[in-house]
């Protein structure tokens, strides 16, 4: 049996041992422990799945995602993309809209609230969605320039396959999210801030950026075929 999860250690500030330990307890049960990630030192779930002392059984599979990068004339220069717990989701969407309602740049606004029809219309100059289909989806992040999202992890592993410019607002409260995006920052590959902190002119920072991206493609692949292929 395998447990499949980028938490070795579980981040939950200063409750972090005590999460950590209770969770490593559970993978002890399984066979193995497979984790959507690369090994070594460049990877994308950095402490959280990336243990020295840990001696279970381990096995990475490159990160995973249904999307795929292909080429595709440019829409839209930003692509908003809200997930998440409310409050904190409508939160963000109001301060979003607040800010960029009178940008110049092309906007798209994916909602991220799923109901029986989609919903469009037009705040400002952000166009908006309610929801997008999985194809949309993978339409609209590749037929955009810059992606601002939450540093959540599956956000982080389709955005580096799709090898994309993103500017991270962690949900506030979420030690993992925190974490990601100040760590992809050092790494100098995703700007960041606090939700409450966002202006407009932080995007301008996003060219300093080196983007999310593939370490190693062909491990990504063969992670896909190992973790479907069981099925």
């Amino acid at each position: 049996m395998f447990f499949v999860s980028h938490q070795i250690r579980v981040l939950s500030g200063w409750s972090t041992f005590i999460t950590s330990f209770a969770h490593q307890q559970i993978i002890k049960k399984f066979d193995q422990c497979w984790v959507p990630d690369y090994p070594g030192k460049e990877n994308l779930s950095g402490a959280m799945g990336h243990v020295s002392n840990w001696q279970h059984p381990m096995r990475y599979l490159g990160p995973l995602s249904r999307m795929k990068p292909f080429k595709t004339p440019i829409e839209y220069d930003l692509l908003i993309l809200l997930s998440g717990p409310e409050p904190q989701r409508t939160l963000l969407e109001q301060k979003l809209v607040s800010e960029l309602q009178n940008s110049s740049r092309r906007i798209l606004m994916v909602r991220g609230v799923v109901t029986n029809q989609q919903q469009k219309e037009k705040q400002g100059v952000i166009q908006t969605i309610n929801f997008l289909t999985s194809a949309a989806l993978e339409q609209a992040i590749n037929s955009s320039t810059l992606i601002l999202c939450r540093s959540g992890y599956t956000n982080i592993m389709d955005l580096s396959i799709l090898q994309k410019k993103v500017f991270f607002i962690p949900t506030p409260g979420q030690y993992e999210q925190e974490y990601l995006a100040r760590r992809l920052k050092r790494l100098n590959q995703a700007a960041y801030c606090h939700q409450a902190d966002f202006k407009e002119t932080l995007l301008n920072e996003v060219d300093r950026y080196e983007g999310l991206h593939l370490y190693a493609p062909q491990l990504q692949d063969s992670g896909l075929k190992l973790l479907f292929g069981i099925f």
